[in-house]
Protein backbone atom coordinates (compact mmCIF):
# COMPACT_ATOMS: atom_id res chain seq x y z
CA UNK A 1 0.00 0.00 0.00
CA UNK A 2 1.17 3.12 -0.96
CA UNK A 3 0.91 6.34 1.23
CA UNK A 4 0.53 9.62 -0.15
CA UNK A 5 0.52 13.48 1.25
CA UNK A 6 -1.35 16.77 -0.48
CA UNK A 7 1.25 19.31 -2.13
CA UNK A 8 0.32 22.80 -0.92
CA UNK A 9 -0.57 24.15 -4.54
CA UNK A 10 -2.39 27.27 -3.29
CA UNK A 11 -1.89 29.56 -0.02
CA UNK A 12 1.18 30.52 1.95
CA UNK A 13 3.11 26.75 1.58
CA UNK A 14 3.03 27.30 -2.16
CA UNK A 15 6.12 28.40 -2.87
CA UNK A 16 8.80 26.91 -5.75
CA UNK A 17 10.74 26.67 -2.30
CA UNK A 18 8.51 25.14 -0.22
CA UNK A 19 6.84 22.40 -2.93
CA UNK A 20 10.01 21.59 -3.82
CA UNK A 21 11.26 20.65 -0.18
CA UNK A 22 7.90 18.89 1.08
CA UNK A 23 8.27 16.90 -1.98
CA UNK A 24 11.98 16.18 -1.81
CA UNK A 25 12.13 15.23 2.26
CA UNK A 26 8.56 13.89 1.95
CA UNK A 27 10.33 11.26 -0.76
CA UNK A 28 13.06 10.79 1.61
CA UNK A 29 10.70 9.80 4.40
CA UNK A 30 9.32 6.64 2.36
CA UNK A 31 5.60 8.36 1.08
CA UNK A 32 4.20 6.68 -1.99
CA UNK A 33 3.15 10.02 -3.95
CA UNK A 34 2.04 13.18 -3.51
CA UNK A 35 -1.50 14.83 -4.57
CA UNK A 36 -1.89 17.86 -6.73
CA UNK A 37 -5.51 19.56 -6.62
CA UNK A 38 -6.94 21.73 -10.09
CA UNK A 39 -8.18 25.11 -10.15
CA UNK A 40 -6.76 27.69 -12.85
CA UNK A 41 -9.63 30.32 -12.02
CA UNK A 42 -11.41 31.11 -8.44
CA UNK A 43 -14.52 32.83 -9.10
CA UNK A 44 -15.91 36.17 -7.25
CA UNK A 45 -18.98 35.05 -6.96
CA UNK A 46 -19.19 30.78 -6.31
CA UNK A 47 -23.19 29.84 -6.69
CA UNK A 48 -22.23 26.42 -7.54
CA UNK A 49 -22.76 24.52 -4.56
CA UNK A 50 -19.04 22.51 -3.37
CA UNK A 51 -19.68 18.94 -2.62
CA UNK A 52 -17.26 18.56 -0.31
CA UNK A 53 -18.81 20.85 2.75
CA UNK A 54 -22.23 20.36 4.60
CA UNK A 55 -23.13 24.27 3.63
CA UNK A 56 -21.76 23.64 0.14
CA UNK A 57 -20.06 26.63 0.59
CA UNK A 58 -16.22 26.71 -0.82
CA UNK A 59 -13.94 27.23 1.71
CA UNK A 60 -12.95 30.79 2.37
CA UNK A 61 -9.01 29.90 2.06
CA UNK A 62 -9.46 28.42 -1.37
CA UNK A 63 -10.09 31.60 -2.88
CA UNK A 64 -6.60 32.96 -3.20
CA UNK A 65 -4.01 32.12 -5.46
CA UNK A 66 -3.52 29.14 -7.23
CA UNK A 67 -0.85 27.24 -9.23
CA UNK A 68 -1.69 25.41 -12.16
CA UNK A 69 -1.82 21.76 -11.52
CA UNK A 70 0.00 20.36 -14.26
CA UNK A 71 2.60 22.95 -14.24
CA UNK A 72 3.63 22.50 -10.68
CA UNK A 73 3.59 18.52 -11.17
CA UNK A 74 6.94 18.80 -13.99
CA UNK A 75 8.70 21.29 -11.96
CA UNK A 76 8.62 18.63 -9.38
CA UNK A 77 9.48 15.80 -10.98
CA UNK A 78 12.55 17.37 -11.57
CA UNK A 79 12.88 17.79 -8.07
CA UNK A 80 12.29 13.86 -7.05
CA UNK A 81 13.56 10.63 -8.24
CA UNK A 82 10.82 8.32 -6.81
CA UNK A 83 7.59 9.95 -5.53
CA UNK A 84 4.40 9.29 -7.86
CA UNK A 85 2.98 12.55 -8.91
CA UNK A 86 -1.57 12.25 -8.30
CA UNK A 87 -3.72 14.44 -9.87
CA UNK A 88 -6.17 14.78 -7.04
CA UNK A 89 -8.38 15.69 -9.37
CA UNK A 90 -7.42 17.03 -12.54
CA UNK A 91 -11.02 18.16 -13.62
CA UNK A 92 -10.69 16.87 -17.28
CA UNK A 93 -13.15 19.24 -18.78
CA UNK A 94 -10.78 22.19 -18.67
CA UNK A 95 -8.27 21.92 -20.97
CA UNK A 96 -8.02 21.09 -24.55
CA UNK A 97 -8.16 17.31 -25.11
CA UNK A 98 -5.35 16.87 -27.45
CA UNK A 99 -3.53 19.43 -25.58
CA UNK A 100 -3.62 17.81 -22.05
CA UNK A 101 -2.77 14.13 -23.91
CA UNK A 102 0.38 15.90 -24.48
CA UNK A 103 0.90 17.57 -21.73
CA UNK A 104 0.23 14.77 -19.44
CA UNK A 105 2.17 12.21 -22.04
CA UNK A 106 4.96 14.82 -21.27
CA UNK A 107 4.80 14.61 -17.54
CA UNK A 108 4.96 10.85 -17.84
CA UNK A 109 8.10 10.88 -19.43
CA UNK A 110 10.09 13.93 -17.87
CA UNK A 111 9.02 12.11 -14.64
CA UNK A 112 10.16 8.41 -15.80
CA UNK A 113 6.81 7.05 -15.39
CA UNK A 114 5.51 8.30 -12.40
CA UNK A 115 2.43 9.87 -13.43
CA UNK A 116 -0.83 8.67 -11.74
CA UNK A 117 -3.97 10.92 -13.60
CA UNK A 118 -7.12 11.39 -10.90
CA UNK A 119 -9.60 13.09 -13.30
CA UNK A 120 -12.94 13.97 -12.14
CA UNK A 121 -16.03 16.04 -13.76
CA UNK A 122 -15.62 18.97 -11.50
CA UNK A 123 -18.44 20.94 -9.53
CA UNK A 124 -17.93 25.03 -10.33
CA UNK A 125 -19.97 26.04 -13.20
CA UNK A 126 -18.77 29.68 -12.95
CA UNK A 127 -15.13 28.40 -13.73
CA UNK A 128 -16.19 26.08 -16.19
CA UNK A 129 -17.90 29.51 -17.52
CA UNK A 130 -14.58 31.09 -17.16
CA UNK A 131 -12.65 28.78 -18.99
CA UNK A 132 -14.90 28.62 -22.15
CA UNK A 133 -15.27 24.80 -21.75
CA UNK A 134 -18.15 22.59 -23.41
CA UNK A 135 -21.41 23.36 -21.54
CA UNK A 136 -21.03 22.07 -17.81
CA UNK A 137 -24.56 20.53 -18.09
CA UNK A 138 -22.94 18.00 -20.49
CA UNK A 139 -19.07 17.69 -18.37
CA UNK A 140 -20.08 13.71 -17.64
CA UNK A 141 -20.28 13.18 -21.31
CA UNK A 142 -17.12 14.83 -22.04
CA UNK A 143 -15.21 13.68 -19.24
CA UNK A 144 -16.22 10.05 -20.93
CA UNK A 145 -15.32 11.32 -24.54
CA UNK A 146 -11.80 13.03 -23.68
CA UNK A 147 -10.42 9.79 -21.63
CA UNK A 148 -11.29 7.90 -24.72
CA UNK A 149 -9.04 10.40 -26.82
CA UNK A 150 -6.24 10.47 -24.29
CA UNK A 151 -6.19 6.56 -24.98
CA UNK A 152 -6.30 6.83 -28.67
CA UNK A 153 -3.49 9.03 -28.72
CA UNK A 154 -1.42 7.23 -25.85
CA UNK A 155 -1.85 4.05 -27.65
CA UNK A 156 -2.60 3.95 -31.29
CA UNK A 157 0.23 4.60 -34.18
CA UNK A 158 -1.83 6.40 -36.13
CA UNK A 159 -4.51 8.45 -34.03
CA UNK A 160 -8.08 9.24 -35.19
CA UNK A 161 -11.13 9.70 -32.72
CA UNK A 162 -14.03 11.34 -34.09
CA UNK A 163 -16.50 12.43 -31.34
CA UNK A 164 -18.67 14.83 -30.35
CA UNK A 165 -16.31 17.27 -28.58
CA UNK A 166 -13.25 15.70 -29.90
CA UNK A 167 -12.04 14.79 -33.41
CA UNK A 168 -8.91 14.19 -34.88
CA UNK A 169 -7.38 12.44 -37.85
CA UNK A 170 -3.72 12.34 -40.22
CA UNK A 171 -1.58 13.57 -37.14
CA UNK A 172 1.52 12.21 -35.49
CA UNK A 173 1.23 12.06 -31.29
CA UNK A 174 4.90 11.38 -30.28
CA UNK A 175 6.44 10.15 -28.24
CA UNK A 176 3.79 7.81 -26.13
CA UNK A 177 4.17 8.10 -22.50
CA UNK A 178 6.67 6.08 -20.08
CA UNK A 179 3.74 4.11 -18.40
CA UNK A 180 2.50 1.39 -21.16
CA UNK A 181 -0.10 0.81 -22.11
CA UNK A 182 -0.50 4.79 -20.42
CA UNK A 183 -0.48 6.17 -17.20
CA UNK A 184 -3.07 5.15 -14.64
CA UNK A 185 -6.33 6.49 -14.75
CA UNK A 186 -8.51 6.70 -11.27
CA UNK A 187 -11.81 7.86 -11.97
CA UNK A 188 -12.72 10.15 -8.88
CA UNK A 189 -15.88 10.84 -6.92
CA UNK A 190 -18.36 9.38 -5.06
CA UNK A 191 -21.73 9.21 -6.98
CA UNK A 192 -23.44 6.69 -9.21
CA UNK A 193 -22.25 8.42 -11.93
CA UNK A 194 -18.55 8.60 -10.81
CA UNK A 195 -18.82 4.81 -9.88
CA UNK A 196 -20.04 3.47 -13.10
CA UNK A 197 -17.40 5.58 -15.43
CA UNK A 198 -15.00 4.05 -13.36
CA UNK A 199 -16.51 0.60 -13.57
CA UNK A 200 -16.54 1.13 -17.38
CA UNK A 201 -13.50 3.39 -17.79
CA UNK A 202 -11.19 3.64 -15.13
CA UNK A 203 -8.00 1.47 -14.35
CA UNK A 204 -8.90 2.78 -10.64
CA UNK A 205 -11.47 4.39 -8.55
CA UNK A 206 -10.31 7.44 -6.11
CA UNK A 207 -12.92 8.62 -3.58
CA UNK A 208 -13.01 11.21 -1.34
CA UNK A 209 -14.29 9.59 1.79
CA UNK A 210 -16.01 13.07 3.48
CA UNK A 211 -18.78 13.85 0.64
CA UNK A 212 -21.64 14.27 2.90
CA UNK A 213 -24.09 13.33 0.38
CA UNK A 214 -22.20 9.99 -0.65
CA UNK A 215 -20.03 9.31 2.36
CA UNK A 216 -17.63 6.81 2.49
CA UNK A 217 -16.11 7.47 5.86
CA UNK A 218 -16.74 4.20 7.83
CA UNK A 219 -15.44 0.91 6.67
CA UNK A 220 -19.26 -0.52 6.40
CA UNK A 221 -20.16 2.35 3.82
CA UNK A 222 -17.00 1.56 2.00
CA UNK A 223 -16.73 -1.85 1.55
CA UNK A 224 -20.73 -1.90 0.15
CA UNK A 225 -19.20 0.99 -2.15
CA UNK A 226 -16.71 -1.34 -3.52
CA UNK A 227 -19.24 -3.88 -3.84
CA UNK A 228 -20.98 -1.92 -6.03
CA UNK A 229 -18.64 -1.14 -8.12
CA UNK A 230 -17.43 -4.47 -8.58
CA UNK A 231 -20.67 -5.44 -9.79
CA UNK A 232 -21.02 -2.32 -11.96
CA UNK A 233 -17.61 -3.68 -13.25
CA UNK A 234 -18.45 -7.06 -14.23
CA UNK A 235 -21.77 -5.68 -16.03
CA UNK A 236 -19.56 -3.34 -17.99
CA UNK A 237 -17.62 -6.98 -19.20
CA UNK A 238 -14.75 -6.37 -16.92
CA UNK A 239 -12.87 -8.07 -14.17
CA UNK A 240 -13.00 -5.95 -11.13
CA UNK A 241 -9.44 -7.21 -10.23
CA UNK A 242 -8.23 -4.75 -12.87
CA UNK A 243 -9.44 -1.32 -10.95
CA UNK A 244 -6.94 -0.25 -8.57
CA UNK A 245 -9.42 1.03 -5.58
CA UNK A 246 -7.50 4.23 -3.74
CA UNK A 247 -8.85 6.45 -1.17
CA UNK A 248 -8.33 9.82 -0.55
CA UNK A 249 -8.95 10.92 3.34
CA UNK A 250 -9.49 14.55 3.64
CA UNK A 251 -9.26 14.50 7.84
CA UNK A 252 -8.10 12.29 10.26
CA UNK A 253 -7.33 11.59 14.54
CA UNK A 254 -8.54 14.42 16.43
CA UNK A 255 -9.59 16.48 13.27
CA UNK A 256 -12.31 13.71 12.63
CA UNK A 257 -15.39 13.11 14.49
CA UNK A 258 -15.18 10.21 16.27
CA UNK A 259 -18.58 8.86 15.21
CA UNK A 260 -21.62 8.81 12.49
CA UNK A 261 -25.01 10.19 13.24
CA UNK A 262 -25.71 6.35 13.55
CA UNK A 263 -23.05 5.80 15.94
CA UNK A 264 -20.30 3.89 13.65
CA UNK A 265 -16.94 4.86 14.43
CA UNK A 266 -15.52 6.95 11.08
CA UNK A 267 -12.33 6.03 9.18
CA UNK A 268 -9.07 7.26 10.35
CA UNK A 269 -10.41 8.94 13.65
CA UNK A 270 -8.70 8.09 16.99
CA UNK A 271 -5.26 7.53 17.76
CA UNK A 272 -2.28 6.05 15.75
CA UNK A 273 -2.97 2.52 16.34
CA UNK A 274 -6.68 3.12 15.07
CA UNK A 275 -5.52 4.98 12.10
CA UNK A 276 -2.81 1.86 11.09
CA UNK A 277 -5.83 -0.82 11.91
CA UNK A 278 -8.23 0.89 9.52
CA UNK A 279 -5.26 1.31 7.03
CA UNK A 280 -4.93 -2.53 7.49
CA UNK A 281 -8.67 -3.18 7.15
CA UNK A 282 -8.41 -1.21 3.52
CA UNK A 283 -5.20 -3.07 2.75
CA UNK A 284 -6.99 -6.39 3.59
CA UNK A 285 -9.99 -5.07 0.94
CA UNK A 286 -7.07 -4.72 -2.11
CA UNK A 287 -6.47 -1.02 -1.66
CA UNK A 288 -3.77 0.25 -2.98
CA UNK A 289 -3.23 3.89 -2.13
CA UNK A 290 -4.47 5.87 0.98
CA UNK A 291 -3.40 9.71 0.89
CA UNK A 292 -3.70 12.53 3.92
CA UNK A 293 -3.76 16.14 4.50
CA UNK A 294 -0.75 16.59 6.58
CA UNK A 295 -0.19 20.10 5.73
CA UNK A 296 0.68 22.53 9.13
CA UNK A 297 0.73 26.39 8.84
CA UNK A 298 4.21 26.41 7.99
CA UNK A 299 6.89 24.34 5.86
CA UNK A 300 8.06 23.15 9.59
CA UNK A 301 4.66 22.38 11.38
CA UNK A 302 4.05 20.45 7.54
CA UNK A 303 7.21 18.27 7.98
CA UNK A 304 6.46 17.96 11.63
CA UNK A 305 3.21 16.34 10.69
CA UNK A 306 4.35 14.07 8.13
CA UNK A 307 7.11 12.56 10.47
CA UNK A 308 5.04 11.76 13.35
CA UNK A 309 2.66 10.27 11.38
CA UNK A 310 4.90 8.03 9.37
CA UNK A 311 6.65 7.53 13.14
CA UNK A 312 3.36 6.85 14.45
CA UNK A 313 0.95 5.14 12.00
CA UNK A 314 3.42 3.47 9.51
CA UNK A 315 5.94 2.19 11.53
CA UNK A 316 2.60 0.19 12.71
CA UNK A 317 1.70 -1.21 9.35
Amino acid sequence: MLIGFDMPVRGALATPETMARLAGEGEAMGYGHASFSDHIVIPTDIRARYPYAETGEFPAQGRGNWYEQLTTMAFLAAKTSRLRLVTSVMVVPYRPAVLTAKVLATIDLLSEGRLTLGCGAGWLAEEFAALGTPPFAERGAVVDEYLAAFRALWTMDKPRFEGRYVRFADIVFAPKPAQRPHPPLWVGGESGPALRRAARLGNGWYPIGSNPRHPLDTLTRYREAVERLRALAREAGRDPSEITLAYRCARHGDAAAARTEGGERRLFSGGAAEIAADLRALRDLGVASVDFGLLGATPEASLDRMKRFRDGVLARM
